[in-house]
């Protein structure tokens, strides 16, 4: 009878030594996560709840919270009905091409560097300095180079004989194809250094077999290459239109959505609506169609993703 007593205490104490440990443990662990739920709940969960509520309303942020009327789905019916605003949407979807752009010049760059090129390591920080560089730097650069009057290209091409070359950021037609030239090479970089990561943890079993089997090369690139690096080609063409979405330093310091609205994009007019004709709940609606454009975009990758990704 004390020996059953004696081990129920002591199984009684051990248990509550365990809860204590798995308290401290708990504790612990919303320590050490705290500040990162903290900022995720600051800067993202609050201000998203917050731009949902305000696409509903007519309201100014510099206006006093007293002052929010709410107006149901107008600010909705306005958008579709805004020319700027469907103007700056088509400029966005035309960005879109920047990322396969990207992409296949980013892979066969890398294909060459790995299997061609010495100095892997100096082409790589070649490539990759574009991306790290400040965009206000790299726009400013391409502001010169692009001067219709005075711009290497443009005396380039008189040089060769182009007798009225564009005039690329002041033309309606090229500003956008223009600025998109700068987002391909900005972007290459970081994709390629991506790509090489990639492709140098294929295993080169694969490679010799098909030697053996006498694949050509671009056997083996369609067989063994893409098929390999397919995670990493799905990882960066959702990364990449998200991106483009999001597109707002270079046009804000390369051609502030001129001439006539041509590189004017979502992102841009939104800040120009919020901060400079004061409309926050307009702002917020454009928030809320340009959130649900990129959720479409991606659950349409991740549904895609299963035909052609192999992991």
């Amino acid at each position: 009878m004390d020996n059953t007593i004696t081990k129920t205490e002591k199984s009684k104490r051990t248990s509550g030594v365990r809860s204590s440990m798995r308290r401290r443990e708990t504790l612990s662990g919303y320590i050490f996560i705290g500040p990162m739920l903290i900022g995720l709940l600051v800067i993202t969960i609050i201000p998203t709840v917050l731009t949902f509520i305000l696409s509903f309303a007519d309201w100014s942020f510099i206006a006093g919270i007293d002052k929010i009327k709410f107006t149901g789905i107008k600010n909705f019916t306005r958008l579709f009905n805004d020319d700027v605003f469907l103007i700056s949407l088509k400029n966005n979807i035309y960005l879109l091409l920047v990322v396969p752009i990207q992409l296949i010049i980013s892979l066969v760059l890398a294909v060459i560097i790995d299997k061609l090129v010495y100095l892997k390591s100096f082409f790589k920080i070649i490539f990759f300095l574009p991306y790290i560089s400040s965009i206000v730097a790299v726009a400013i650069c391409f502001q010169l180079l692009f001067q219709p009057s005075y711009g290497p290209i443009n005396q380039f091409l008189r040089a060769i004989g182009v007798n009225n070359p564009p005039t690329w950021l002041a033309d309606i037609h090229y500003a956008l194809p223009s600025v998109m030239v700068i987002m391909v090479w900005v972007g290459i970089g970081f994709c390629l250094i991506v790509y090489m990561a990639a492709l140098q943890a294929i295993p080169k079993d694969l490679y010799e077999s098909a030697d053996i089997d006498g694949a050509g090369t671009w056997t083996r690139f369609a067989k063994i290459t893409f098929p390999m690096v397919s995670p990493t080609t799905f990882f960066l063409l959702v990364t990449g239109f998200i991106s483009s979405f999001k597109a707002f330093d270079i046009i804000k310091v390369l051609t502030e959505g001129r001439p006539a609205y041509s590189t004017s994009v979502v992102t841009y007019y939104l800040y120009t609506t919020a901060f400079e004709n004061l409309k926050t709940g307009y702002a917020s609606s454009m928030a809320l169609i340009l959130f649900g454009f990129v959720l479409l975009i991606t659950l349409f990758q991740m549904y895609g993703q299963k035909k052609w990704v192999n992991y």
